[in-house]
């Protein structure tokens, strides 16, 4: 691991001259995002600060780590931390020097940001609940880590046509979105055994595709040898000429779904024959209670008049497998968590035992493994940054004016909608999250979701207007994922109006939005319709 470690420090100091070479418009924007993507770097719009992205393993955030990167955020005097749509932290508006402090110091504590960006396998997506889940068929997060660790092992090795994104979901409903990533796994039961249900070549943003489910399911055992065999697939048939049909979903496009999967058995069965890659068998918690008398008195005393408590705040207080443990959901707004609450929040979580901290695709932070009067008291330190209804809890990209490719201003149009409801006093208990991406490169999943809005320009008459494109109606599970169906485009500033104008006809009838859809499609096209351009 020295070893390993010294290494990538020694990547640093050239990193380093190349971004004093782009500083000093000595090289282009695309040259320097070419070596930089790579660190895990990129360059904010206007080519002057810089973001850096810690890869946080599958979301699962040590305390030690929170703790330094709440350092950071004291030393830079950053105002946010972003919680990103991959499971990651990013930190903004650094100079190339911090940056640089930034990723060597993260090293020396096993946080890295190598692999964060440009072609190479990202970070391997996981069920935030996974292992805590009333639901889930079996705990995955060790095998996400395990898959993680793969890949963090040989991230300097790589030479991909374009990213690679790995997901784990731990039932069917697919909330690490496997079935819309390049190689996805879904935890089954048969018989109380169980397998992954794997799905390749899915993908969003220009040209998506819904994973292709493998016909045989797979033991658990197998995961790594499904990981390189995709990989090695992807760099001998991936596309290195035309990077606009590099990913991995364009192949079977090319060759034709039987093809793919034919192809795709011989790599595979090349990599069994090949190599031993270590192989791991999920492990079933007892659900005994285990707990003290003295405890499960004082449980009992609370679960009375917690109950509604419960009930009202679904959103960001979950019940967990594990009996009177619960999780508490922090979303903040924009995905942003205001420096200023970390070192709360650290201290908080150096007085709780078993606590477990998971980053979602969603911008939340999921802490894990609470107990009743616990979690209580975390609701009250996190109370003034912690968005509570499914619109508050909406998802945006960083977007313009920080990402270099946005088009729009994704997270200034999240705020908006909230401002126009409040300010009209309309209540958004039916809405659901809205997904806001601020191009079409769909970073928060806007073609899945139930409303997502893409970023775009469009000319008007005889003026170029900032608008958006409205997606509506996606789903994501194991057997039914789904893409949105477009409806057109809206200009950036009538989309808060629209939205209120949804909410009062949900209040109206007391229906929730995908029912709305579903009963009655025709009321909401009324409603679109007006604003389309």
């Amino acid at each position: 691991m020295q070893e390993y470690n010294q290494k990538l420090k020694e990547e640093i100091i050239n990193f380093r001259k190349v971004g004093y070479q782009f500083i000093n418009k000595e090289i282009t924007a695309a040259e320097f995002k070419g070596v930089s993507g790579g660190m895990g770097v990129y360059a904010q719009r206007g080519g002057e600060k810089f973001m850096i992205r810690l890869r946080i393993p599958s979301g699962v955030l040590s305390l030690t780590h929170l703790k330094l990167i709440t350092g950071y955020t004291k030393q830079y005097k950053l105002d946010t931390v972003h919680l990103t749509t991959r499971q990651a932290i990013q930190l903004h508006d650094l100079g190339i020097e911090e940056v640089c402090e930034i990723m060597s110091s993260a090293i020396d504590s096993g946080l890295y940001t190598r692999g964060g960006g440009g072609n190479f396998p990202r970070n391997v997506a996981l069920s935030p609940l996974s292992g805590v889940d009333k639901k889930e068929a079996f705990d995955v997060t060790p095998y996400a880590l395990l898959v993680s660790n793969y890949l963090m092992e040989k991230i300097t090795e790589y030479h991909l046509p374009r990213k690679l994104k790995i997901s784990f979901s731990n039932s069917e409903e697919d909330s690490g979105n496997s079935t819309i990533n390049d190689l996805g796994f879904i935890a089954v039961l048969v018989n109380e055994i169980p397998y992954f249900q794997v799905y390749l070549a899915g993908g969003l943003g220009n040209n998506p595709a819904i994973g292709i489910p493998l016909e045989e399911l797979v033991p658990p055992e197998e995961v790594l040898y499904h990981v390189e065999a995709v990989t090695r697939l992807f760099m001998s048939e991936g596309d290195y000429e035309n990077k606009g049909k590099a990913r991995l979903r364009y192949i079977p496009r090319r060759m034709g779904t039987e093809a793919f999967l034919e192809t795709y058995k011989k790599y595979l069965d090349r990599v069994k024959s090949e190599l031993k890659l270590e192989e791991m068998k999920p492990v079933f918690l007892e659900n005994e209670d285990k707990k003290d008398a003295a405890t499960q008195i004082k449980m009992e005393e609370t679960k009375h008049d917690f109950t509604d408590e419960i009930k009202d705040s679904k959103n960001y207080l979950i019940p967990q497998k594990q009996e009177g443990l619960y999780t508490v959901v922090l979303h903040p707004l924009c995905g942003l968590l205001p420096a200023d609450i970390l070192p709360q929040l650290t201290k908080f979580l150096d007085g709780c035992d078993q606590v477990d901290i998971r980053l979602s695709m969603t911008e939340s932070m999921y802490i894990r493994n609470l107990d009743l009067n616990k979690a209580r008291e975390l609701l009250n330190i996190t109370k003034n940054v912690r968005q509570v209804s499914n619109l508050s809890m909406s998802v945006s990209c960083v977007g313009v004016p920080t990402c270099q490719i946005g088009v729009e201003q994704s997270q200034a149009l999240c705020r908006a909608i909230l401002k126009t409801l409040e300010k009209n006093q309309t209540s958004d208990r039916y809405l659901p999250a809205v997904h806001i991406s601020g191009c079409n490169n769909s970073c928060t999943r806007h073609q899945v979701n139930a409303l997502g809005f893409a970023g775009s320009k469009k000319r008007i008459g005889d003026k170029v207007e900032d608008v958006f494109e409205v997606h509506t109606g996606g789903l994501y599970s194991k057997d039914n994922t789904r893409f949105g169906k477009v409806l057109g485009f809206m200009k950036c500033n009538d989309i808060p109006f629209f939205i209120n104008d949804l909410a009062v006809e949900l209040n109206n009838i007391e229906k929730d939005f995908r029912e709305f859809l579903t009963e009655n499609m025709d009321g909401f096209t009324k409603i679109v319709e007006k604003y389309l351009v």
